[in-house]
């Protein structure tokens, strides 16, 4: 089972995946994914809304005792959703925990600056295992003025390695670098002992994280620093089509689909009187 002192111990690049329901799961951790991600990016991929700040703890808390059931192998990480941290350390380390406690998630995943540095290193002197989020981070979508990469001028850059290096020091068991320049998430990786997972960030970091849907190709669009590895959308479409034409022209369901109960058909006989 991966663990995640693990991780830092580990030879072979990180992989990590999103998941948010039990079925997708199961299927990504049977392929010896290492981390299973039940990101707030569901508010996108699952829950039909533009952005990740809708999604609520109860979202997050649902889908990842979800996500936690299917899961034998693999480390179970839970995104901490918009406003669920970084307001009072109090209540950022009880949402974090319930995280836990109640949905049995491993660890959990904060977007980070430097006012979550304090709120790592509580957390995980309480035994909350903390994955700090650097780069884009697109709770703060509003703040940033969109998705763009982060990190592109030598004082944004100088900022994300001391953040990191910070949050290292505050504990944080590994670190996601989303849609920063290759040469900064290098030298992050090389100037830290704490993991880097990227996604969007080239491929010197210690691993690679990317959403499931576009992955596997569920969805209609994905980022450009993505990859489709597969056209599961497409096998939908078709699946579906096949299944609207065999109803409407009544080959299914066919003789071998359903069952006659002999003991029955007096019931069925018409009414003699």
């Amino acid at each position: 089972m991966t663990t995640t002192r693990g991780l830092r111990d580990r030879e072979e690049p990180i992989t990590m995946l999103t998941a948010y329901d039990a079925q997708t799961a199961a299927v990504v951790d049977e392929a010896g994914i290492d981390v299973v991600l039940v990101g707030d990016s569901m508010g996108n991929t699952a829950l039909g809304y533009d952005s990740t700040l809708p999604v609520t703890m109860a979202d997050v808390r649902s889908r990842t005792a979800a996500v936690a059931r299917a899961v034998e192998d693999a480390l179970v990480v839970a995104d901490m959703p918009f406003l669920s941290f970084g307001l009072e350390e109090a209540e950022s380390v009880r949402n974090a925990g319930e995280l836990l406690k109640e949905a049995d998630a491993d660890a959990v995943k904060i977007e980070s600056g430097p006012h979550t540095v304090e709120t790592t290193r509580r957390m995980t002197e309480v035994g909350i295992p903390v994955m700090a989020h650097l780069g884009l981070t697109p709770q703060h979508v509003n703040r940033l003025g969109g998705y763009t990469r982060q990190g592109t001028d030598e004082e944004a850059a100088a900022e994300i390695l001391d953040l990191a290096r910070a949050h290292e020091e505050a504990g944080a068991f590994a670190l996601v670098l989303e849609h920063v320049p290759s040469n900064l998430a290098a030298a992050v990786t090389e100037a830290l002992e704490t993991p880097t997972i990227g996604i969007g960030a080239g491929a010197d970091c210690d691993g690679q994280v990317l959403v499931v849907d576009d992955v596997i190709g569920l969805g209609e669009w994905s980022p450009p620093f993505s990859r489709q590895f597969g056209d599961v959308r497409g096998e939908m479409e078709r699946a579906i089509e096949d299944y609207r034409d065999a109803v409407e022209t009544g080959e299914f369901p066919g003789e071998e689909h359903a069952h006659v109960e002999e003991d029955l058909e007096d019931v069925y006989r018409p009414d003699d009187g």
